[in-house]
């Protein structure tokens, strides 16, 4: 798929790309968040989700997305498989869940439809959805509290049982189906008090979009609709950028907004109401954000706490959003850039970090790259730190949001920006400025940041030159002295990057260059004009979040207070 090239997303010199802030929470709203959620104990709250009991859903609508067979096999046989993480359905205490959190959100969204509707047919699963949602019920149904009610949570379950109500509503047990019915309308109204709380503008587009769904599914839905798709449009013009990305800079983020989008689309569709432009537009700017950051291969790079995701699951939800597109190339606002030239991909994180109250899991990659030709991922990032599961522990995860875990310069074994509890990122990077420009037979980015600039007195530079037929990428990491600081009089720096999978290694014996065989049989070379080349062992996290194994090379030096400058080169060799 070719990369967009656009007219107005030229950048020139000196762009100067400043923290995104997003509309931040003020006290008023988190007070009443917090007051609306301490209400859910009472009377009070049962009042106000009680109501009239719809007969039925007005339309089912089509699932675009698709189920995880294997996860639908596993629930056949009555486990939940979840991120490498497998728990016996028959144990699991829904009144007490001690579930880690976002396997307790795979269970409380219903996810787990999608994945038995994958594996069976309707008569085999339709009694075990009855059974795990009846028990769910039992447990959650008449009593909102966390994480089962929370917004995101709620807003994803209805829309989940909704398409897969011929699975949960073909029982001809009147009382059973009521509790059914009774849990859309009580959500719904749940959802009405919700959205207009939240606090964080993902939030409130979930809460929105649950709304909405309820308008056009259950009766009597005027109303709602109309406050919810006004609400529904101004928390997304709150929470993504002109160019299609998000606050969050959060590649999986930004693939659940499209799936939220593309299954709400399909509630219209169900209806037969025409889709509103807002929604459309969207998503047709979503799209093109997200292929921004595939490979070659057509899988998804390693971008904050991202896992390398596979080509199969990145097509599956562009199919599901409808949207037919090509990726940008490049994006001030979502951060990333994207230079596509013969059969190689580079992608640049060349924006600061997201604002700490906006980070979904923040990552201190600023500068980082990778790299990939054809099908083969040379030069990588880690990945992974939003997958923490069986295979992932939390410190291992605390590891993957680090400097040291992407491919760029790391002073002194610190972050660029410092990393804080619940994915949240510190003080650092406040400001990046770009330029990016077509040169002979090649494009040159050059960007830097100052996350090192208060901390040691360092500015760092890099220029990439990606040449246009792909087979030679040039590089240039600088340290800058920043002058308002002193600085040590030497400080160590670790240039890395980290490896694609199967690649075999020469280090020649001078450690100035290393040969590097890949597994399609081709061969490239690595070269450095300072330091020596030492190779080391580094891990890459899947789609499923599993680490495995690969390698990195390092360079480091000692860097003096005024500064220093390391050239290197990638060189395809046949």
């Amino acid at each position: 798929m070719a990369e967009a090239d656009r007219p107005d997303e030229k950048i020139g010199a000196n762009a100067l790309v400043v923290r995104p802030a997003g509309r931040l929470e003020n006290l008023a709203a988190r007070v009443s968040l917090m007051l609306y959620q301490l209400s859910w104990r009472t009377p009070l709250h049962k009042m106000r989700i009680t109501g009239k009991l719809p007969m039925k859903l007005l339309a089912v609508p089509t699932d675009p997305l698709p189920g995880d067979e294997a996860r639908g096999t596993a629930i056949r046989i009555g486990k939940f498989l979840f991120h490498g993480m497998e728990q016996s359905i028959n144990a699991i205490d829904y009144d007490k869940s001690t579930l880690p959190p976002a396997f307790a959100d795979y269970v409380h969204r219903f996810d787990w439809l999608r994945d038995l509707s994958a594996a069976v047919n309707r008569g085999e699963g339709a009694p075990l959805a009855a059974s795990i949602a009846e028990k769910w019920l039992a447990a959650n149904g008449d009593r909102p509290r966390m994480p089962a009610w929370r917004i995101d949570n709620s807003a994803w379950r209805f829309l989940n049982m909704a398409s897969a109500a011929p699975y949960l509503l073909t029982s001809t047990d009147l009382i059973y189906r009521s509790k059914i019915l009774n849990h859309f309308a009580r959500t719904a109204r749940h959802l009405d008090q919700s959205a207009v709380r939240a606090t964080k503008p993902f939030d409130k587009v979930c809460g929105w979009t649950g709304v909405v769904a309820a308008s056009l599914l259950l009766p009597e839905g005027k109303a709602r609709r109309a406050m919810g798709e006004h609400s529904l449009e101004a928390a997304l013009s709150d929470l993504v950028f002109p160019d299609g990305g998000l606050l969050s800079r959060a590649p999986q983020q930004l693939m659940e907004l499209i799936a939220l989008l593309s299954t709400l689309r399909e509630c219209y569709t169900a209806r037969q109401e025409a889709v509103p432009d807002f929604l459309t537009d969207t998503l047709s700017r979503n799209v093109p954000a997200l292929l921004g950051l595939t490979h070659a291969d057509g899988g998804l790079g390693a971008w904050q706490g991202c896992g390398h995701l596979g080509a199969e699951r990145i097509e599956a939800l562009v199919q599901a959003s409808g949207v037919r597109a090509r990726p940008l190339r490049q994006a001030l606002d979502w951060g990333y850039q994207r230079v596509s030239a013969g059969p190689a991909v580079l992608q640049v994180d060349a924006g600061p970090p997201p604002h700490a109250k906006q980070a979904l899991v923040g990552c201190a990659s600023t500068l980082a790259f990778e790299f990939s030709f054809g099908r083969q991922r040379i030069v990588i990032n880690c990945g992974g730190a939003g997958l923490a599961g069986a295979s992932i522990p939390a410190a291992l995860a605390r590891g993957l949001r680090t400097t040291a875990a992407h491919s760029t310069l790391c002073v002194d074994d610190s972050n660029s920006t410092a990393l804080l509890a619940k994915g949240q990122l510190g003080a650092g990077v406040v400001d990046v400025e770009l330029e990016r420009r077509d040169i002979e037979k090649a494009t040159r980015i050059e960007a830097n940041h100052d996350g090192y600039a208060r901390s040691y007195g360092f500015i760092h530079n890099r220029v990439l030159i990606l040449r246009s037929d792909g087979m030679e990428l040039r590089g240039e990491d600088t340290l800058l002295p920043h002058v308002k600081f002193k600085g040590r009089e030497e400080v160590p720096a670790h240039l890395r990057f980290h490896l694609g999978p199967d690649i075999e290694l020469l280090l020649a014996d001078d450690k100035r260059s290393v040969v590097m065989r890949l597994d399609d049989g081709s061969s490239w070379t690595f070269m450095t004009a300072l330091g020596t080349i030492e190779v080391d062992d580094s891990l890459w996290v899947d789609e499923n979040g599993r680490p495995n194994p690969t390698r990195q090379l390092v360079i480091g030096v000692n860097a003096p207070k005024g500064g220093m400058t390391i050239g290197w080169a990638l060189k395809f060799l046949g």
